[in-house]
């Protein structure tokens, strides 16, 4: 079977949008004592639960054969030859706390490779997306990242993780080497929008671990389709997973892997 993968993607970037007015109606609403705790620090809400419902029941009508694999329970992908990865809300405390930004990230993938990733950033309004072989677009207009090829002059996003603990000691040396050695770093909240934001130049490179492929998935081919780099903290290919992942424009990439492989 071949598919239609700009077709698809337009129909995804539909239902992403459509998920982001959703999300952006029950913001207005939002009651703080419906959200549940699943780790620590880690919270999910109604509206997370909500958006992946309708995400998962369109997507199934959309490609029957593809299984799931999402933030909040909906899990497939065993014998099923394509897999959609989603995460409904990336960026819950933000949005819990009304602190821009917060996304739907829906990507598509196969066996061997990511086939189409859309994101869409409720609070600016801006729908990222891709699919193989096209460019990335940011609201109808080719995106790709700077050219700055200086970490003097870098501005670049770091994640915390939730897994505080295990990755202090990352945050340290990234925070020693970093601050005060680039133009600024912002810690924002929301990975797949941070992804989208060094595919489109607002970011320079963005460095995190521990996260889930959902948070990932959509914004490694945007990234990589807007003529960024990403690899692993090793410069390796296992990023996938989102375990370990270092987005960039690729001219300051090194710089980042240099810091992060510091034992």
């Amino acid at each position: 079977m071949t598919l239609d993968l700009s077709g698809l993607t337009e129909q995804v970037r539909r239902l992403a949008v459509e998920t982001g007015r959703f999300i952006r109606e029950e913001r207005g609403r939002f009651c703080r004592s419906r959200i549940e705790k699943k780790h620590a620090h880690d919270y999910v809400s109604y509206v997370d639960k909500e958006s992946e419902r309708r995400i998962v029941t369109c997507l199934k009508e959309l490609l029957p054969e593809a299984g799931f694999i999402a933030e909040e329970g909906s899990a497939g992908f065993m014998d099923e030859p394509y897999c959609w990865v989603v995460d409904p809300l990336d960026g819950t405390t933000n949005f819990i706390h009304d602190h821009a930004p917060y996304c739907v990230s829906i990507a598509l993938r196969d066996r061997d490779e990511i086939l189409l990733g859309v994101v869409y950033e409720v609070c600016r309004d801006e729908c990222y997306w891709t699919y193989k072989g096209a460019p990335s677009y940011c609201n109808g207009k080719v995106i790709h990242v700077s050219d700055i090829a200086s970490a003097d002059d870098a501005f670049i996003a770091i994640g915390l993780p939730y897994d505080a603990e295990a990755y202090k000691p990352v945050v340290r040396r990234l925070l020693e080497d970093v601050y005060g050695n680039v133009a600024g770093i912002r810690v924002v909240g929301a990975a797949a929008a941070e992804m989208c934001y060094v595919a489109s130049g607002r970011f320079d490179a963005r460095a995190e671990a521990y996260l889930g492929a959902w948070d990932v998935a959509a914004g490694i081919l945007i990234v990589k389709n807007a003529g960024g780099r990403v690899t692993d903290f090793e410069g390796g290919d296992s990023y996938e997973s989102g375990h370990q992942i270092v987005a960039s424009n690729g001219k300051i990439h090194d710089f980042l892997l240099k810091i992060l492989n510091v034992e």
